[in-house]
């Protein structure tokens, strides 16, 4: 079996071995695992079946990332993409009034054209032609990005009259919500200072055990009454229940559901092109950050395999929207895995082989609270933002791009907004300036800062 993924794998060429992989895999299944609950929750809004989306959501990130193991060898997990999803369950169907079937049918199309120009080199063209400084920028900024989704997630930030705050436990011991959302914030912070700890002792499986070791002292809590769980405050319980079995749901509700009558409608046209824009640009900017931090960029800044990456996020894509889901795309907690050792394909087997397994063992994975994935995500967040480093300061047309895409991303709440706003401004300034003269910039940075302009004006 070692001589098997040894070939298969290329494992020491890429200076990993089965141990390492093993733990990154689970490390990013269990970073991501939350889609197999959060997804579900968000479609089924439409009519979809419940049940069948979460068999939908399991399938087709295994399906995606098994193809992103064979196809390129690169440890990236790939699921239903989160604000794809809201997109087309409170947007596309809720305020556009389009039944979910055309959704389906909307994302399947996205995923056919996308197959079309990964396999014509258009998506690898517009990977390359991105500068290298503004790469590590989207490294950078993927990093706050995750940090901020995981402080969200575990309630450390929470709306306030500045937009954002810090959770207030003055107010929570007051109301008594001290022992639901103010219990989580403690056990999260405890996590993240335990994880940091874990890695300065450079203990195999740090992050991973991070996470155990924060969902562990959770049960302790609410065994002992100290964590009340309140769902009405989105904190749960985070004891498996196995009261209903291991029972798998139905597919038959979503399975092939697709509906392509208003294909040729305009309406039609500008849901799939919005699908196709922000799976772009999002997944671009993903295998520009988790590859990146995996140092898997060449010295011009290419990714060597991207045509395999780009393959399997386009037929997970279309692969999900048959099964009945959202768009497939790369995850950026696939960082997690990716930060604990991860190199090769082996890693994205274990992650989907994880997801296989949530079809039985859903009530396990589904336990998994947010506080304890948040120190994960806030500590991969660190290690993600010292690429910013790599970053020549000295050269404002090359640094300040960079420092607009990376502040972008969480500040909007979007991997794409970001890279738009960094390919603008780096294509103003060096115009401007007359430093594209100098510079080996790719004819494609110009035409995607146009359409990126436009884009703000138009949509």
């Amino acid at each position: 079996m070692g001589d098997f993924l040894e070939k298969t794998f290329k494992l020491q060429a890429h200076g990993t071995n089965v141990k390492t992989e093993v733990i990154a895999g689970v490390t990013t299944f269990m970073t991501m695992a939350y889609i197999l609950a959060v997804n579900p929750s968000i479609l089924s809004t439409t009519g979809m079946d419940a049940g069948a989306i979460f068999v939908a959501t399991a399938l087709g990130a295994a399906i995606g990332t098994f193809l992103m193991a064979f196809c390129a060898n690169y440890p990236f997990a790939l699921a239903p993409g989160m604000g794809l999803n809201a997109f087309f369950a409170f947007t596309v169907v809720g305020i556009m009034k389009y039944s979910w079937q055309t959704a389906l049918a909307a994302v399947f199309i996205e995923g056919i054209i996308f197959l079309i120009m990964s396999l014509t080199k258009i998506r690898e063209a517009i990977f390359n032609s991105i500068p290298y400084g503004l790469k590590l920028g989207v490294s950078g900024g993927i990093g706050l990005f995750i940090a901020f989704i995981g402080m969200q997630s575990a309630k450390i930030v929470v709306d306030g009259p500045c937009l954002v705050g810090l959770y207030n436990f003055k107010a929570a011991i007051v109301d008594g919500s001290i022992h639901t959302t103010g219990v989580g914030v403690i056990l999260a912070l405890i996590g993240v200072l335990a994880t940091v700890i874990l890695m300065q002792k450079k203990v195999p499986g740090d992050i991973l055990i991070g996470i155990l070791l924060t969902w562990g002292l959770g049960m302790l809590c609410e065994v002992t009454g100290i964590y009340v769980p309140n769902p009405k405050l989105g904190m749960f319980s985070v004891m498996p229940n196995f009261s209903n079995g291991l029972s798998i749901p139905s597919l038959a509700p979503t399975f092939m559901q697709m509906d392509f009558s208003n294909v040729m409608t305009f309406g039609f046209v500008t849901v799939m092109l919005s699908f196709m824009f922000v799976d772009l640009f999002d997944t671009l900017g993903t295998l520009m950050g988790v590859a990146s931090k995996a140092e898997l960029l060449d010295e011009k800044g290419y990714l060597p395999n991207i045509k395999g990456a780009l393959l399997a996020d386009s037929i997970g894509t279309a692969v999900g929207a048959v099964l009945g889901t959202s768009t497939v795309s790369t995850y950026v907690e696939s960082s997690a895995g990716v930060s604990v050792g991860g190199r090769t394909g082996l890693t994205s087997i274990v992650t989907g082989l994880l997801f296989i397994a949530s079809l039985v063992l859903s009530p396990i994975f589904l336990a998994i609270p947010a506080f304890a994935t948040a120190p994960a995500l806030i500590v991969v967040g660190f290690l993600m933002v010292n690429a910013i480093l790599k970053v020549p300061f000295d050269d404002f047309t090359e640094a300040f791009p960079a420092y607009v895409a990376m502040i972008a991303m969480p500040f909007t709440y979007s991997i794409s907004e970001g890279i738009a706003m960094g390919i603008i401004s780096y294509t103003v300034i060096n115009v401007v300036t007359g430093q594209y003269k100098t510079k080996n910039v790719s004819g494609l940075i110009y035409i995607l800062a146009v359409i990126f302009v436009l884009k703000y004006i138009f949509v």
